[in-house]
């Protein structure tokens, strides 16, 4: 790393943004990051102006689901970020990659109830992957660079970071963070035999899709996979795309209201492929669909997050 001539922090921020591939951000400007938006002015980024900080973030939440890396949003402190806040908890329901970047009272206020301040980390801790404010000029491409990571590794989501306003005009020489790409995991051979071997035993299996991520070529393979199995595929909420609807291996969407007839299929499924989904992010598991009675299932932990049904088997 080549450490770089002293630079705001607004603009050691933009650049981290470049160099991590950003192309285009969503926005309401505020006068709590001027030193941010001087430093897009001149920047490669596009940047997209919004009438309200729910769409600008709502927008940024669709950048993420659509390219696999995090949607970036502007808003200003206070209300701004908390209208903001729609877009956050749908990034983190549906596991998408996002960044929310939040203008922040300058750091000799805080704790005065100075306009519009908010303790971001106590607002969007329970409901982002990770909340941060960056106090030093000098550490933005540590945290920037951390920020990606955390929003694109294991199950995806969204991250906040708040800017105090006197950070982003301070001066650092600092280098850039390089370009981070989450690592990829595959489910271990003997995990894909035991999937294999389950579904060929089942008298009447199910599939359900959902996640992010995924990419044409891989609701091409699982069609593909339906077909040559001949197991009935539904989708999760908010993932009607993963299937044509029209495929003749198409059971239904688990949405909001879903059908008397996929209820009772997935009530008497004894065995249940699940393929990413917001419960427990891109991941595969094994599921006896069957309501558990033993105690000891019902005191598995893991339970809670999967319903009533218990993991047999997670890769």
């Amino acid at each position: 790393m080549t450490i770089r001539n002293a630079r705001t922090g607004g603009q050691i921020l933009i650049d981290q943004l470049v160099a991590q591939g950003v192309e285009r951000v969503t926005c309401v400007p505020g006068e709590s990051y001027l030193a941010a938006l001087d430093a897009l002015h001149d920047s490669p980024i596009d940047v997209m102006i919004c009438r309200a900080e729910g769409g600008a973030a709502m927008m940024a939440e669709a950048y993420g689901k659509l390219t696999g890396r995090p949607g970036v949003c502007f808003v200003t402190r206070g209300p701004g970020a908390t209208n903001a806040s729609h877009g956050v908890h749908i990034a983190m329901q549906d596991s998408t990659p996002m960044i929310l970047f939040v203008g922040q009272v300058d750091t000799g206020m805080r704790e005065r109830e100075a306009f519009q301040e908010l303790d971001y980390k106590a607002v969007f801790g329970t409901m982002a992957k990770w909340a941060v404010e960056i106090d030093r000029p000098d550490r933005i491409p540590e945290l920037v660079a951390r920020a990606f990571r955390v929003a694109m590794q294991g199950r995806p989501g969204p991250v906040v970071i708040s800017l105090p306003e006197n950070m982003l005009t301070e001066t650092a020489a600092v280098a850039d963070a390089m370009r981070i790409e989450p690592a990829v995991s595959w489910p271990a051979p003997a995990d894909i035999e035991r999937v294999g071997a389950m579904l060929a035993s089942a008298k009447a299996p199910l599939v359900i899709l959902g996640g992010s991520r995924w990419t044409d070529e891989a609701t091409r393979s699982i069609a593909r996979f339906a077909e040559r199995f001949d197991l009935p595929v539904a989708t999760s909420f908010r993932r009607a795309s993963l299937i044509d609807a029209d495929h003749s291996h198409y059971a239904g969407d688990l949405g909001i209201g879903p059908s008397p007839g996929l209820k009772a299929r997935i009530d008497h499924a004894d065995v249940i492929l699940l393929i990413g989904g917001r419960m427990v992010g891109n991941a595969v598991l094994i599921l006896h669909a069957a309501r558990h009675s033993d105690p000891a299932a019902e005191a598995d932990p893991r339970s809670s997050r999967l319903g009533r049904a218990r993991p047999h088997l997670s890769a």
